[in-house]
């Protein structure tokens, strides 16, 4: 994205810039940017906004250390309107709320995609004290007999009622599942559209 393409002249100066959650997609907050403070975002990576009522630059998280890295930005259709995806470091509000629209930024289910990150990291960076990184250099046929133990496993552990025992085994059947996929080289994404390709039939 190049910020001449932006009409800041269109708001004076200023376009609104909506922050949202890289992983969860959550809405975090709304700030507004001037061409100083787009080019500080991405010259130190950290959401930087122009402070109407300060007048100057405002770095989020420059007092409270909850920064907003970012991850990308892109540009609306009539290009007076930034969306910009970040990492949160921390609550975004300064209450103390995960957003500055009192929502809650955080599903559990959010933990697969940093999961998947990790997976994919042991993969490309593979290290001896891992066990991740030793599925994969055992191969695809390992992974793939992995999760076919853990899938006996949990098919066991449901005929009891033992919780503790069953979400273990779930959460291994899960775990191995997602190694596979990157094994393969699919991404759950994929998956996912499968799923929801049935689903509009």
């Amino acid at each position: 994205m190049d910020d001449w393409n932006i009409d800041f002249e269109k708001t004076d100066g200023l376009v609104p810039a909506i922050v949202q959650d890289a992983t969860t997609k959550q809405v975090l907050m709304l700030g507004y940017m001037n061409q100083e403070a787009l080019q500080r975002t991405k010259e130190t990576g950290k959401v930087t906004f122009f402070s109407r009522t300060k007048e100057r630059l405002w770095t989020k998280g420059e007092t409270s250390g909850n920064f907003l890295n970012v991850r990308e930005i892109l540009l609306d259709c009539d290009r007076d309107t930034l969306l910009v995806y970040a990492d949160p470091v921390g609550p975004v509000c300064h209450t103390g709320a995960d957003t500055c629209f009192s929502e809650v930024n955080r599903s559990k289910t959010y933990f697969i995609d940093h999961l998947r990150a990790i997976i994919k990291d042991r993969k490309n960076r593979p290290s001896d004290s891992s066990y991740t990184a030793s599925l994969f250099a055992k191969g695809i046929n390992k992974v793939a007999q992995k999760v076919g133990e853990e899938a006996v496993e949990i098919v066991i552990e449901s005929k009891d009622d033992n919780k503790e025992l069953f979400l273990g085994e779930a959460a291994d059947l899960l775990f191995h599942y997602l190694v596979l996929l990157e094994a393969k080289g699919y991404e759950l994404d994929e998956v996912m559209q499968v799923l929801l390709d049935r689903h509009q039939k």
